[in-house]
């Protein structure tokens, strides 16, 4: 799948975001990169920056928080392209989550892990 089309599912799973969830996120930017950090190179994607449940009264003129969707290890555990869907679907949800302050272990019992 091309890095193009990989984008375009990125972008519809945002706008699966229910909109009283989409009214609430704030300060974040979404990025798709093609291959996770080498580190990690099977993430499929990553949160990096304050939760909204951290933040207090000094929040402000900060940087927006990341949400980076990693397209070649997603490729490569999905076998059709409506796996590919699924998978991005979970992992932006996944990813959004951590924005509200939801820990990776709720997130497994959500399904979303």
């Amino acid at each position: 799948m091309s890095r193009a089309d990989f984008e375009v599912l990125v972008s519809e799973a945002l706008d699966e975001v229910p909109p009283e969830l989409a009214g609430l996120i704030d300060n974040v930017a979404v990025f798709v990169e093609d291959d996770a950090p080498p580190s990690d190179p099977e993430l499929l994607g990553i949160y990096e920056g304050i939760p909204l449940t951290e933040r207090g009264n000094w929040y402000g003129g900060v940087l927006p928080d990341r949400i980076t969707i990693y397209r070649n290890p997603t490729l490569a555990i999905c076998e059709t392209v409506e796996d590919v869907v699924d998978e991005v679907n979970i992992t932006v949800v996944h990813e959004i989550a951590h924005h509200f302050g939801i820990d990776d272990a709720r997130l497994h019992e959500l399904g979303y892990g």
